[in-house]
């Protein structure tokens, strides 16, 4: 089981720590399979720093590119958060 730490953009990484948001639209160049965990680390693009707060999620599904509107080569994740927290050394 593999796990995969991904820079997530405050407003995405905000509407799952508050559990609006349950999927990741994410490049499938990572060989994701269900059961692998997420190590979501929220990003502040705009100060192109680590902001400390992170979730690990587990993917429970995946729905691939070249269907139902989703670009080949990329995927939606649907994720069961397990863990949140912050980490003051950061980055993980």
């Amino acid at each position: 089981m593999a796990l995969h730490k991904l820079k997530t953009w405050p407003e995405y990484f905000q509407a799952v720590w508050a559990k609006e948001k349950t999927f990741e639209v994410r490049l499938n160049d990572r060989n994701f399979k269900v059961g692998n965990k997420l190590w979501l680390q929220e990003f502040d693009n705009k100060k192109n720093e680590f902001t400390g707060r992170y979730i690990q999620t587990r993917i429970t599904y995946i729905l691939l590119g070249g269907s139902f509107g989703v670009i080949e080569g990329y995927c939606v994740l649907g994720i069961s958060e397990e863990i949140v927290g912050f980490n003051f050394s950061k980055p993980l």
